[in-house]
């Protein structure tokens, strides 16, 4: 469980400077260079995502169940994950309008990702994790948008193009993902 707590404490410390120490980012930045800082930033990241990853699966080895989720939360997860696969993919396409609206879609894919699997899984490790990024995320939303009003962010329109690609590059990357990717990777079916 240690190993899992500290990836989880450098990949989201790391990832959570901007929104407790603005000020703090802003001299690493310019003492370091933007490029330094991007290698830092990235180093620190991947070190935390490796530790998260083995620390999970030896923290569900453990197998210290909190509950037995409803076979249904399964389900409901896997259509969760759609949404969350779309909103990833907003992300990156550029000019769609589901990025115009939400302005930040990969934090909200992050809370449908997490909110789906503490919907599905039960055990110390999975709230553990899941909870820890949900928490993570709505914070980070909330100070984002707050954020962009405050320096009058606009974002360009979208097109009805961009967003149709969007919604297909992420239905796409969903079935990868709920029916072949996801056990190839993490050992579990979503839908089996």
């Amino acid at each position: 469980m240690e190993i899992l707590l500290l990836g989880l404490l450098l990949f989201l410390g790391v990832h959570s400077l901007h929104i407790v120490a603005p000020d703090t980012r802003k001299s690493f930045v310019a003492k370091m260079g933007a490029g330094v800082w991007k290698g830092v930033f990235s180093l620190v990241s991947i070190a935390g995502f490796v530790l998260i990853c083995f620390g999970y699966a030896a923290a569900r080895r453990e197998m210290s169940m909190l509950w037995i989720p409803p076979t249904g939360m399964r389900h409901a997860a896997g259509l969760l994950m759609l949404v969350a696969m779309v909103l990833l993919v907003a992300t990156y396409v550029p000019r769609n309008s589901i990025k115009v609206r939400l302005h930040h879609p990969m934090l909200l894919a992050t809370k449908v990702w997490a909110f789906a699997h503490l919907l599905a899984n039960g055990m110390v490790a999975d709230l553990l994790l899941f909870g820890s990024f949900l928490v993570w995320a709505i914070v980070a939303f909330a100070v984002a948008r707050r954020r962009d009003r405050a320096a009058g962010t606009v974002y360009a329109a979208g097109t009805s193009r961009a967003t149709l690609v969007t919604g297909l590059l992420g239905v796409a990357l969903w079935v990868v993902l709920a029916f072949g990717l996801h056990a190839m990777l993490f050992g579990v079916s979503p839908f089996g």
